[in-house]
């Protein structure tokens, strides 16, 4: 979500997405006018569903998605590629949803940012820059944080979309042999994610904030990001929780008075 430009805080002032260029399957640049290619087909798995009339059965939402699929559209392609992810409805594939998100971000990297789809390209890529930082067992898609770095920046920086910023912020910020650059370019990635609401890139700003961890020491600005996150927290999130407790506990009746100060100009920007 497109926050209000009011607040941002010192270390992002001035900071500007950075210019990322696109990526081929290979890691070679390519063309920014031209569709990224993200993975080849996977043994035609899409292909070979049979078309036949949906009959009236419970299945026939699914089969009826599947044909809008095969028919190249992307909402149908990420409704399914999701389900395939969490198993949901169906039995869970990852190298099935792998596929659905590519077909996504193959036909539809270049789009506009501005197109109605344009949030669920930018998704696909996530999804799969989330499956190259892992891999995919008993696959071909190996962990390769590289690639995935690549699928981040281009959603981060062509369509401007908060959960690309947060991973690719963790990955600047917690990669192997991370230099002073990569951590400013983290903390920047980071700063445009959690001004944006997205509630892990503003718990982890908190902490760092709060803590002074690497940068300096802000405990009521920590303490507003670290409240804000508490209350977007799933409830499996629990490290979010503990670090909003952990700072809320350690925090001067001084901070948090400020940090309840900037909350109400945040909750007022917002409205703005």
């Amino acid at each position: 979500m497109w926050i209000s430009r009011r607040i941002i805080f010192a270390f992002v002032l001035g900071a500007t997405p950075v210019a990322v260029p696109g990526f081929a399957f290979d890691g070679a640049p390519v063309n920014q006018g031209a569709a990224i290619p993200v993975a080849a087909a996977q043994t035609g798995a899409i292909n070979s569903l049979k078309k036949v009339v949906p009959p009236a059965t419970p299945d026939s939402s699914l089969i009826a998605l599947q044909y809008a699929a095969e028919g190249g559209h992307p909402f149908a392609q990420w409704k399914l590629g999701r389900m395939y992810a969490d198993g949901n409805g169906v039995a869970q594939d990852d190298l099935r949803a792998f596929e659905y998100f590519s077909n996504i971000a193959n036909a539809h990297a270049d789009d506009s940012p501005s197109a109605p789809q344009a949030s669920i390209v930018a998704n696909a890529f996530v999804a799969l820059g989330r499956y190259y930082l892992s891999g995919i067992p008993n696959s071909k898609i190996k962990s390769d944080p590289e690639r995935a770095r690549e699928m981040f920046s281009y959603a981060a920086s062509y369509f401007g979309n908060a959960d690309a910023q947060y991973d690719l912020a963790r990955l600047y910020l917690h990669g192997a042999g991370a230099s002073r650059d990569d951590f400013r370019y983290g903390t920047r990635w980071l700063g445009l994610a959690a001004q944006k609401g997205q509630h892990e890139a503003q718990a982890l700003l908190g902490q760092m904030l709060f803590n002074g961890d690497q940068i300096p020491r802000q405990a009521a600005r920590g303490l507003m990001w670290l409240t804000l996150a508490r209350d977007s927290a799933t409830a499996d999130e629990t490290w979010i929780k503990e670090s909003y407790n952990k700072a809320i506990a350690k925090a001067s009746d001084d901070d948090r008075a400020m940090a309840l100060q900037m909350l109400e100009h945040w909750v007022q920007g917002r409205r703005d």
